[in-house]
């Protein structure tokens, strides 16, 4: 029989079936897990799971300090690790590798992630016991752990456009090169910062090159700046769109950065971390490391079966898009195993690399859409404009056109929005997920706001809700009263 994980942390009267939910989520997880709700500003969920793997040896094989994991809902469910929310985007080094490459925008998703599913057990490619982790062996996990958000750091940067726009400072409508000149090289003169917040801009990787940028490249954020100013785009912008896994958060950083004077990490901690008390950083800082506890997932695909996996699609292998494709997978994989480095978690990466937990992601979104502590960050008519679709009307670009299905990601500006495999807090909720499982959402009308984070990256978009949290999202919403749906 599996153990069943330990949850501790408090619920408010009329919460309490959260717990159990939270618990049923984690049942079959051997990672750990932080789940926090605020509602109306007021925290009424603040919960913590503790894997039974955190009781365990270190795996057999599985490097120096990284606790053995055996595959959370992998385990009983589709044999696949570490894609985010968006279908199939963003994934981390994984069967899934092709998932950074957005292709649930398609509605191919399903079919890219079984071209590359290997159904390996998750070994940790976060290692605790590292160079500047603070020595070996599993850390105890609790509320105040940190670990890595992947992408749930694009709804941070986003963050930071929008309170620039609404002190006037930045227009979402503008070209993008009023701001950044140099990027309106090769054909991008019309791109408007909507498009990159939006993922509409053409640019889902840093290289044409099909094996990707390399590290220690990934990490030169000035250098990854220039390349994205000197590309053209691999369709013209504006009239597709598909996620851009990295590229989005340093390109809309540099906007941020032009028009600040300040990188979108600094700001981020100047006007909105530091203003509300928040544990999240894009760039963790030293004296942080001791609360980090790492990530767990499977090893990456090689490049040979990315390509293959591209191939089926359709796609020649001298095809821009494809080209685009394996270089975004390649380059993901890459970033989120140096995000097991104290170098790679000091880079500030801003598309995948933020740090935090579920408390301070639970307080962020309740601060958007209501004050915490005299504190809000954005006005209604901002929300409602950041939760506005963006990309309903839009395809993928061709010839991906044809896998397009009822299940493509969907974007307001900077923030994802509900879809059948993903569906939040339902219509009228916004947020961002993150490989594996994380996530971060809002529901204003219920005046909702909600934390995840796991450690285990086991979330598999093409098969639906991640099952951790289809049953503590149905025990909040009926909590807040927000009509099952139908």
């Amino acid at each position: 029989m599996t153990a069943r994980p330990r949850v501790d942390g408090s619920v408010r009267p009329g919460w309490e079936a959260v717990r159990d939910a939270f618990a049923q989520g984690q049942a079959h997880d051997d990672g750990h897990a932080q789940l926090t709700v605020r509602h109306h500003g007021r925290v009424v969920v603040d919960l913590w799971a503790t894997g039974p793997a955190a009781t365990r040896s270190v795996a057999a094989g599985a490097g120096a300090g990284v606790p053995a994991a055996t595959g959370g809902p992998a385990a009983t469910g589709p044999a696949a690790a570490g894609p985010t929310a968006t279908g199939l985007a963003a994934a981390g080094p994984t069967a899934t590798d092709l998932a950074a490459t957005g292709l649930s925008a398609t509605g191919a998703g399903a079919r890219g992630t079984r071209a590359l599913r290997t159904g390996a057990t998750h070994a940790g490619p976060t290692d605790p016991g590292g160079p500047g982790t603070g020595g070996p062996g599993p850390r105890p996990y609790g509320p105040d752990s940190v670990g890595v958000l992947m992408s749930v750091s694009k709804a941070l940067v986003a963050v930071c456009a929008h309170l620039l726009a609404e002190r006037g400072a930045l227009d979402l409508d503008a070209p993008v090169a009023r701001y950044w000149p140099e990027f309106a090289a090769a054909g991008k003169a019309d791109t408007t910062v909507a498009d990159l917040l939006a993922h509409r801009a053409g640019l889902p990787a840093f290289t044409a090159d099909p094996g990707g940028t390399p590290l220690p490249a990934l990490l030169d954020g000035g250098a990854r700046v220039r390349a994205l100013a000197e590309m053209q785009p691999v369709w013209q912008p504006g009239s597709a769109f598909l996620y851009h896994a990295l590229t989005y958060g340093h390109l809309v950083g540099e906007v941020v950065r032009r028009v600040s004077g300040r990188s979108v990490g600094r700001l981020f901690a100047d006007q909105v971390a530091g203003p509300l008390g928040l544990d999240l950083w894009i760039g963790l800082p030293q004296r942080e490391e001791h609360r980090f506890v790492p990530q767990s997932a499977g090893p990456p695909p090689t490049a040979g079966r990315i390509a293959a996996a591209v191939r089926g699609l359709g796609l020649a292998p001298d095809h821009p898009l494809a080209t685009a494709l394996r270089a975004s997978a390649a380059e993901l994989a890459r970033v989120t195993r140096a995000l097991g480095t104290r170098e790679g978690r000091a880079a500030g990466i801003p598309g995948a690399g933020a740090i935090g937990n579920a408390r301070s992601l639970a307080r962020l979104h309740a601060a958007l859409i209501g004050p915490v502590d005299g504190v809000r960050l954005l006005s209604s008519r901002t929300v409602d404009l950041a939760r506005a679709p963006q990309t309903d009307h839009l395809p993928p670009p061709a010839p991906l056109h044809r896998f397009d299905g009822p299940d493509r990601s969907r974007f307001g500006l900077g923030f994802e929005l509900p879809r059948p495999g993903e569906p939040l807090l339902g219509e009228g909720s916004f947020g961002h997920a993150g490989a594996g499982g994380r996530l971060g959402m809002a529901h204003p009308e219920s005046g909702l706001a909600v934390g995840y984070v796991c450690t285990a990256m086991s979330w598999d978009p093409s098969a639906g809700p991640d099952p951790r949290w289809v049953p503590w999202t149905a025990a909040v919403r009926e909590a807040a009263g927000i009509p099952a749906r139908t």
